[in-house]
């Protein structure tokens, strides 16, 4: 491994040790590290979009949006090929502690959504829970290593706050991106496991999902822009599981888009469904946990004249040796419990093959 990536995760490590914020990841399809060393052990609020800086926001309005501002950071970056980071330690055991929700009250869960649906004027809602996992020597650095092996084409990141704590993920799914006058937002719904190929057949569910997530991302930015264009659906492979997705892109006038678009967009239908709010009552009310910072988003936000932000999915919050694995899936009037179940189980071992 060449000295200047040995010194880049020394520093991380450094970081981990004094407890300091701070968070480094690599962006889908690259080979470039970022590191924001937070100088400080203020937890910085995000004020407006105008700043600048690395955003944490979380699933819920009602809490709070945290930024990693430039000014208070020391900003590091490094390249790296591949196979300088593999990380081919012998297996561990992992423990399965808890679950928010078993498989019958998951599937209960589910079902309550389906007549949720059915009877009201909603037409999706995302439901999740949180499965947590012991596993002994739970080493940080090697784990963001393997994410970053194993994950090539997603947002891999390690992000640390002492006040709020250590999250890790793997995101496929871009929330919003501005950069060279355009606006570029996905709508990625709907999963099944890869074997072997990306030439696959979707089902009538999995494409209602996919098309209600475009929808409302078309309907939520036409106002906004003057021409919105569309590219897919076409399937993508994330780790071991496929998804549908379809690209929106538009031309950007102004610099003053990045809030309108993000309230506008957060949370979208890929992570909470519709109509958004309607949606959203009933996750509050029936999901039986916080999910905090899962299903939020995350990223760069005014930095070299860019905005990158992405959903916070495929990702786990670490206490010492104890993670917690958030998984969900998208519920419509077609859902069936035990087949929800299992995506579930799918997801979770997506993340489960890191530790």
């Amino acid at each position: 491994m060449q000295q200047q990536l040995v010194n880049f995760f020394n520093e991380i490590e450094q970081a981990l040790i004094a407890k300091k914020p701070f968070v480094v990841f690599n962006k889908p399809n690259k080979n470039g590290l970022t590191l924001y060393k937070q100088n400080s052990l203020e937890l910085f609020e995000l004020e407006n979009y105008h700043q600048k800086g690395f955003v944490f926001a979380p699933f819920s309005s009602s809490e709070k949006q945290l930024i990693f501002p430039e000014s208070e950071c020391e900003k590091l970056t490094t390249t790296f090929n591949f196979e300088e980071i593999n990380n081919n330690k012998q297996k561990e055991v992992i423990e399965i502690i808890s679950s928010s929700k078993n498989e019958k009250e998951y599937n209960n869960l589910v079902s309550d959504a389906v007549n949720f649906i059915n009877t009201t004027s909603a037409e999706k809602v995302v439901v999740s829970r949180k499965e947590i996992v012991s596993k002994s020597n739970f080493e940080v650095i090697a784990t963001f290593k393997k994410m970053l092996n194993n994950y090539k084409n997603a947002f891999v990141y390690c992000w640390h706050h002492p006040k709020v704590g250590l999250w890790m993920g793997a995101s496929p799914e871009r929330f919003l991106n501005i950069e060279n006058g355009e606006f570029k937002t996905m709508s990625l719904a709907g999963t099944q496991v890869y074997v072997d190929t990306v030439k696959v057949n979707w089902k009538e569910k999995e494409k209602e999902e996919q098309r209600y997530v475009t929808d409302f991302i078309i309907d939520s930015v036409s106002p906004i822009f003057k021409e919105v264009k569309i590219k897919g659906p076409y399937t993508v492979k994330a780790g071991s599981l496929l998804h549908l997705r379809t690209d929106i892109l538009a031309k950007v006038t102004s610099n003053d888009l990045i809030e309108k678009l993000a309230l506008k967009l957060h949370p979208t239908p890929a992570v909470c469904g519709l109509p958004k709010q309607k949606a959203k009552d009933f996750i509050i009310k029936n999901e039986g946990y916080n999910r905090t910072y899962y299903t939020g988003f995350l990223g760069e936000l005014n930095i070299e004249n860019s905005t990158n932000f992405y959903v916070n999915l495929r990702c786990m919050q670490i206490d010492n040796s104890t993670i917690s694995i958030y998984i969900g899936g998208g519920i419509t009037k077609s859902s069936i419990a035990k087949l929800e179940w299992n995506e579930t189980v799918s997801k979770a071992e997506i993340m489960k093959k890191v530790l």
